[in-house]
C-alpha cells in the first residue's frame, strides 16, 4: 500500500505557475505509475496527466499541453505537475493517484484504473 500526500497549491494570478508535489511512502514507489487529476467546483474529476514507472513516458489531457509538465523522481518518492500559464479554468483541488504498473512504460488516464489517491491540494487562478 502507498500514502500520497500533495502540496504546492495555492492563489496565482491568470499567467503564473505553480509546482505542485506528490510524496509517496513505501519503497516501492518506482513501481506505480502516477496520475494527477483535478476537480473543479460542480464538476466531475477530470484527468490532466500520467507518466510511468519510469518517468519515461507522459500524457496530458488536451487542455493543459503545452502548459503542464509531469515528472518524478524516484530517488525522493516524489512526482510534480509543473503548471505555467495558468488559467481561471485550472481552478480545481488536484489529486494524485498511484497504480502498480506491471510494464515500466504504462501510463493510465482513466481514474478508475487507480488504486490509491492523495487527499488533495487546492489551486486557485484569479483572473
Amino acid at each position: 500500500q502507498v500514502q500520497l500526500v500533495e502540496s504546492g497549491g495555492g492563489l496565482v494570478q491568470a499567467g503564473g505557475s505553480l509546482r505542485l508535489s506528490c510524496a509517496a511512502s513505501g519503497r516501492t514507489f518506482s513501481s506505480y505509475a502516477m496520475g494527477w487529476f483535478r476537480q473543479a467546483p460542480g464538476k466531475e474529476r477530470e484527468f490532466v496527466a500520467t507518466t510511468s514507472r519510469s518517468g519515461t513516458n507522459t500524457y496530458y489531457t488536451n487542455s493543459v499541453k503545452g502548459r503542464f509538465t509531469i515528472s518524478r523522481d524516484n530517488a525522493k518518492n516524489t512526482v510534480y505537475l509543473q503548471m505555467n500559464s495558468l488559467k481561471p479554468e485550472d481552478t480545481a483541488v488536484y489529486y494524485c493517484a498511484a497504480v502498480p504498473a506491471i510494464y515500466s512504460d504504462s501510463y493510465y488516464y482513466s481514474g478508475d484504473a487507480y488504486l490509491y489517491w492523495g487527499q488533495g491540494t487546492r489551486v486557485t487562478v484569479s483572473s
